[in-house]
């Protein structure tokens, strides 16, 4: 893509993001994401594969849908109570439109089904983009709305969120479709507990957006999109290949590592408020994640390709390396430590 063209669709997606997080009025907020989605469809196209035309396809009609379910629940809300305000109370049936709007948009459970085949249609680098910087909008309008959201409606579809984002990626074999659900249970853990501690919510989504944004990094420098491929990662950067099992950890939520500390604080806050069964169920689905986080590691660290003698010698493959790497997987480790002083704040 023509550089000035990929900067101006870049600063339109923080342009759409910045409007909608910063705005009090509901047209605004709706503008907002609508920038986004427009911003970031001529991205998703720009590989000029009929897949990819595809998951384009997809994503336009899902993200249309949802922001005329917005406007329409905005417009009704307005009409009703004469306030146009993001932070007014709601009547219960244009709070649970936009809700299901909101979560069609993230793509939570049961809504989730265009998430995984649009993210197999795109390349790392677009993925990337779709699985954090397109979630901070929605999330943010959630964390706004928060006061007036129907809790049993948040937690039906939280816990639904964990469970089909753990049983979705048992069966995959192609990392970008492990990503999505990844993105989907991580998805149910941030909104489970928008209704008792939004803060937390935003704790979730920061360690989320760290450790994805770290995978992505990492499967893009790999050159890897399947998991039949990731043996050949300790000839490509064998420095790289012995870390990425621990960040793989770390976006299971493995102790001791950074991804750990949400739901952990997650965790003690649902068991506060009595909300035990729904807590029990989301650590019990948590341990469908860490399988496939395993299998992943597993390629990576203990398997090796096979080394033909007609292959190119290990030494002669040129390493790339990438600055954004280092930092995040300082993150995705070192954060657990920072949890009393985090529990005391919060």
């Amino acid at each position: 893509m023509n550089p000035t063209a990929l900067s101006m669709f870049i600063s339109a997606l923080g342009l759409g993001t910045i409007i909608t997080l910063s705005s009090y009025h509901w047209l605004l907020a709706w503008a907002g994401l609508e920038i986004n989605t427009l911003a970031i469809i001529p991205l998703m196209a720009s590989m000029h594969h009929p897949r990819a035309i595809e998951a384009t396809t997809k994503y336009f009609l899902t993200q249309a849908a949802a922001a005329a379910l917005i406007l329409f629940a905005s417009i009704n809300s307005a009409w009703l109570s004469g306030e146009w305000a993001t932070t007014t109370p709601m009547d219960p049936i244009s709070i649970t439109l936009i809700t299901v709007a909101l979560t069609i948009k993230l793509g939570l459970a049961p809504f989730h089904f265009w998430l995984p085949d649009v993210l197999q249609g795109l390349t790392l680098n677009t993925g990337l983009i779709l699985s954090t910087w397109q979630k901070l909008a929605p999330i943010g309008l959630l964390f706004t709305i928060s006061p007036n959201l129907n809790t049993p409606l948040i937690l039906t579809l939280a816990t639904l969120s964990t469970l089909v984002g753990g049983w979705g990626g048992l069966n995959q074999t192609q990392i970008r479709k492990i990503m999505a659900y990844s993105s989907i249970a991580h998805l149910g853990w941030m909104t489970v507990i928008l209704t008792t501690l939004p803060k937390l919510t935003i704790l979730a989504l920061a360690i989320y957006l760290v450790s994805t944004t770290l995978m992505f990094l990492t499967f893009n420098l790999m050159l890897t999109t399947k998991i039949s491929t990731l043996a050949t990662s300790w000839i490509k950067n064998p420095f790289l290949a012995m870390l990425t099992p621990l960040s793989l950890l770390s976006l299971g939520g493995l102790p001791p590592l950074s991804g750990f500390m949400p739901k952990w604080l997650i965790l003690t806050e649902l068991t506060k408020q009595g909300i035990i069964t729904i807590a029990l169920v989301m650590t019990l689905s948590s341990l469908l994640n860490l399988f496939f986080y395993l299998r992943l590691s597993y390629s990576l660290a203990l398997t090796i390709s096979p080394n033909f003698s007609n292959s190119s010698p290990t030494w002669r493959v040129k390493t790339n390396s990438n600055p954004m790497i280092s930092t995040t997987l300082i993150l995705s480790f070192l954060l657990l430590p920072l949890s009393p002083s985090l529990m005391n704040i919060l």
